[in-house]
């Protein structure tokens, strides 16, 4: 009985033995397919480049875009303002000039 138990046993240990092998390389396969697949190509490296140097530059163009515009806002602005005061001025000329003549035509009128 006992030489039939051996043999059991060492059969068990062969058959676990292969069978951690086989799980061994089953894992091993499956981490190179895994890089394999998941690799990065030169080509595509270069693409991310060039695609970051564009964003870059547009985003370069986009800043002096805006300071361009708010420079060019300032100035309407403060071109406004010295039109409203020009504005202003003019109808406080101009009501003071109608005063005026409404004074010289009262006057015409009183004389005659």
């Amino acid at each position: 009985m006992q030489g039939t138990s051996k043999l059991n046993r060492i059969e068990f240990i062969i058959a676990t033995a292969i069978i951690l092998f086989s799980a061994f390389c089953m894992g091993w396969f499956a981490n190179w397919l895994a890089h394999r697949l998941s690799r990065v190509r030169q080509s595509d490296v270069a693409d991310l480049d060039r695609m970051s140097q564009e964003l870059h530059e547009a985003e370069e163009t986009r800043d002096q875009a805006i300071t361009y515009l708010q420079q060019r806002e300032a100035e309407l602005t403060n071109q406004l303002t010295q039109a409203e005061a020009e504005l202003a001025a003019a109808m406080d000329g101009l009501r003071a000039a109608r005063q005026e003549a409404e004074e010289l035509r009262g006057r015409i009128n009183n004389a005659d």
